[in-house]
């Protein structure tokens, strides 16, 4: 990976995932990350089975994995050892916290001002809800992502992967690089204020754009969109598959290869939302009728897709191109999807 960052100090206090996710970003571009546990670990060492062993041979669940590559690992009692804590901030550039707001303050007292903070937490350093704890569950609930995720007669669902987390700990990443921009460029230090609630809020993009412009609240739809006909897996003869049409030409297209007599409402997405069951129905009912690897071939430039499991996508050919796995240590995880191509110095 490049070493964009190299010579970058980071420190990292943080834990379970947005914080470690944020860091072990950081590491992927160079910079020298170092993680400080509580004496008896990160909390997600145990958060198995399965279990694994880490990049030192240690026996850890396998979600401790997914965070912390490319980072040295050391154990501190924070309370005890207040001066080395101290210390270690002074040497970094960066330090990434997610204590509940205020706690770092307090334990350490005022903090060096030319290291940058980024502190990550549950709801923030403001509002009525500061002191709340914040685990991506509860804040999925919340932040109404729950209420759009699921089958439409069916309960609530929350997104497969700690959705909530991942999210912030991309902005919190995007937060401390322009930080380290900003100091390069004027001398400023900054404090960063990322909390799991604004990330979740301004990551419901259309769905609550919709509800801006509407007023009325979305529903769960299962793998269907509320703004896109047809657009949703179907069953297939051997799995499901989906089939994602984004423009009138595309359902043209479609509807030539499906034999569809494609009435004129149908024309403009707005027309098919209108007909959105009679649509899908008939869109179904060819589907049903061949085998995803059929469907693939016949409608090869229409986006689509056959619905894998997570094993048959880290196997696929396209996994194994773009080298979709690292093994570091003796222990195989997700590479960094960061790639960098074309460099040239400059004259």
């Amino acid at each position: 990976m490049s070493g964009i960052l190299q010579g970058i100090r980071i420190l990292d206090l943080s834990r379970i995932l947005a914080g470690p996710y944020t860091a072990q970003m950081l590491s992927d571009l160079g910079a020298e990350v170092t993680k400080v546990e509580a004496p008896w670990g990160d909390d997600t060492r145990g958060w198995g089975p399965p279990f694994t062993t880490d990049f030192d041979g240690e026996r850890v669940a396998a979600y401790f994995l997914c965070c912390n590559r490319g980072k040295s690992i050391l154990q501190m009692n924070l309370k005890e050892e207040k001066e080395r804590l101290l210390k270690m901030i002074e040497e970094a550039d960066v330090v990434i916290e997610n204590f509940r707001p205020g706690t770092l303050e307090r334990l350490l007292g005022n903090l060096p001002k030319d290291t940058i903070i980024c502190s990550i937490s549950g709801y923030g350093a403001t509002g009525p809800r500061r002191d709340e704890p914040g685990y991506d569950l509860a804040l999925q609930a919340r932040s109404g992502i729950m209420s759009i995720t699921g089958d439409a007669d069916g309960p609530p669902a929350k997104v497969g992967v700690a959705w909530i987390d991942i999210i912030t700990g991309l902005y919190a990443g995007n937060a401390i690089l322009a930080a380290l921009f900003d100091y390069e460029r004027t001398g400023r230090i900054r404090h960063i204020d990322i909390s799991l609630w604004d990330c979740a809020v301004a990551s419901l993009a259309n769905q609550a754009q919709n509800v801006l412009a509407s007023g009325q609240d979305p529903v769960r739809m299962g793998s269907a969109h509320p703004n896109l006909v047809p657009y949703r897996a179907f069953e297939a003869l051997d799995g499901w598959f989906v089939v994602a049409i984004g423009s009138d030409p595309q359902w043209q297209e479609f509807c030539n290869i499906a034999q569809i007599k494609s009435q004129d409402e149908w024309k403009t997405n707005a027309g098919r939302i209108a007909h959105r069951n009679e649509i899908e129905a008939i869109v179904q009912q060819w589907v049903g009728g061949h085998s995803r690897g059929e469907l693939e071939e016949m409608l090869a430039g229409i986006p689509c897709a056959p619905i894998n499991t997570v094993s048959e996508a880290l196997n696929d050919a396209q996994s194994q191109a773009r080298g979709a796995l690292l093994n570091q240590g003796g222990a195989t995880t997700l590479a960094s999807p960061l790639r960098f191509m074309n460099v040239q110095d400059k004259a």
